[in-house]
């Protein structure tokens, strides 16, 4: 998606904007999704068979963007999958508005601050705003079980970019013992945070798989993240299912439909 750059004074002085930062994925591989209304919790009717019961997928945009830029996933994944329709249920949580250090403190949504750009292995973690998020979906989660019966272990946590990193963040780091595995998690073109205190309980090991997809030619989370998330997830004992694309910091058609493939397989597990 075009970058649109824009001086802006901040502070007595001017500073470069770049807005959105991270970008939404509603162009797939140069061609546009059709996007429903955002929506903060929604459910599929369509579909011919079950995926094992009902289910639910989580999944959070990038920064700058809004739910309404990946809610067409709802309907794309059952006419990929249509197990992926009926009784699973479809969450896009909305990102708080923040100031973002790397945008001279201009406001958009986004679940984290960054201080590194673009975002390499060695970027510097915002550890309050990622955990913060990641509470965020917790929460979204509890209610999933409280609200429609649907437990942790039927619950795939994925997102875009940013909210890629915080999906893998939720679904690793934060899955401590007592708490319910997910059923999987979902990593599109983001990447592995607060490596240094990184630790996953043999049970998360076990019962959460992972699909990451990552473009070749990303420019802003580079394409380094994703061999080295993956390598240190894979050698923590992970099961990890990766794959590259011949794009930039977007999406690509391959990609969902693996995507689509990965969500069948795991919410086909017996609850």
């Amino acid at each position: 998606k075009a970058i649109n750059n824009k001086q802006a004074t901040l502070s007595g002085g001017s500073v470069m904007l770049v807005r959105p930062l991270l970008f939404s994925s509603a162009a797939i591989a140069g061609r546009s999704l059709p996007l429903t209304a955002a929506m903060s919790m929604s459910s599929t009717t369509s579909g011919d068979q079950q995926c094992g019961g009902k289910s639910a997928v989580v999944f959070l945009h990038g920064l700058g963007d809004s739910p309404a830029g990946w809610s067409s996933l709802e309907h794309q994944l059952p006419s990929l999958k249509p197990s992926l329709g009926e009784d699973v249920h479809y969450v896009f949580p909305p990102a708080p508005t923040i100031g973002i250090t790397i945008n001279g403190g201009y406001e958009m949504p986004g679940w984290f601050d960054l201080f590194d750009w673009p975002i390499g292995i060695s970027a510097k973690d915002d550890k309050t705003g990622k955990n913060k998020a990641a509470q965020q979906i917790e929460e979204a989660v509890e209610k999933l079980e409280k609200d429609m019966g649907i437990p942790p272990n039927r619950v795939v946590v994925g997102g875009f970019s940013q909210g890629g990193a915080v999906a893998l963040l939720t679904a690793y780091h934060r899955r401590k013992e007592g708490k319910v595995p997910f059923a999987g998690c979902v990593c599109l073109s983001g990447w592995l945070t607060m490596k240094d205190d990184l630790e996953i309980t043999d049970e998360v090991i076990k019962s959460t798989p992972l699909f990451w997809g990552h473009g070749q030619a990303d420019d802003k989370v580079l394409y380094e993240q994703q061999p080295h998330g993956v390598q240190i997830l894979r050698e923590l004992g992970v099961d990890v299912s990766d794959a590259a694309y011949p794009m930039g910091h977007s999406s690509h058609p391959k990609e969902i439909e693996a995507m689509a493939e990965f969500l069948e397989r795991v919410l086909k597990k017996d609850s």
